[in-house]
């Protein structure tokens, strides 16, 4: 990803490269437990370093990054309560706003859903983490953005900034054939308008990733 500043309007620009860093912590392109400096992280968007140092600063207060005396940047460190309790939010918040999110699906939504789904699969087929991750962000987030709102949805993406590191690292490390899609499910749901099944189908999935990150962190647990 490359951008510049010349031509842009120093708001857009700044909107630009926050949205650039959001989408590389949900993806997991942070790997946990590896800083990077706002400086390298200037150079490879292609920016001078202002408009990431202002970037960095909302996404600290976001909790999806903490900075360290030496001015480098990192994910926060990820301990069992706090998975847990990212899991419980999760659960609680996706749901409902998945739920709500029911009525403004229309054919041209569904559609669209059942595309990213294919995607999805093709990347756990494939064994491809990062297309994984990319596009199972965008069918939950096509889902979610169906209806306006003003509170759930802002709340939702903080969680993914600060699940998506954890999640991208232990589909490297298990491979994708360790993760079961739940969006059949979901699909299937939405085409009878089925609140309660859709509301059960995404806490599935959200229960099945926090699983996979909980057993992942014993074994590192044990091991070291």
């Amino acid at each position: 990803m490359a951008g510049s500043d010349g031509g842009a309007e120093r708001p857009q620009l700044n909107r630009w490269v926050y949205g650039q860093l959001r989408e590389a912590i949900v993806t997991g392109q942070f790997v946990p437990g590896r800083s990077v400096t706002l400086r390298g992280v200037a150079e490879q968007l292609g920016v001078s370093p202002m408009p990431v140092r202002e970037a960095l600063r909302q996404l600290v207060a976001e909790r999806a990054l903490v900075i360290h005396d030496n001015r480098r940047v990192a994910v926060p460190e990820m301990s069992t309560a706090r998975l847990e309790e990212l899991g419980t939010a999760r659960v609680l918040l996706e749901g409902e706003l998945a739920e709500r999110a029911l009525p403004g699906i229309d054919a041209a939504r569904l559609q669209a859903l059942r595309r990213l789904d294919r995607e999805v699969d093709l990347a756990l087929e494939q064994g491809e983490p990062e297309r994984y991750m990319r596009f199972n962000h965008e069918f939950h987030m096509t889902l979610y953005r169906s209806v306006p709102s003003q509170v759930l949805l802002p709340l939702v993406e903080s969680l993914w900034l600060q699940v998506g590191p954890f999640l991208r690292l232990v589909v490297g490390r298990l491979g994708t054939a360790s993760f079961v899609d739940r969006h059949r499910a979901a699909l299937s749901a939405i085409a009878g308008r089925d609140a309660a099944g859709l509301r059960r189908a995404i806490a599935a999935d959200i229960a099945d990733g926090h699983a996979l990150m909980a057993a992942a962190m014993g074994e590192a647990r044990r091991a070291g």
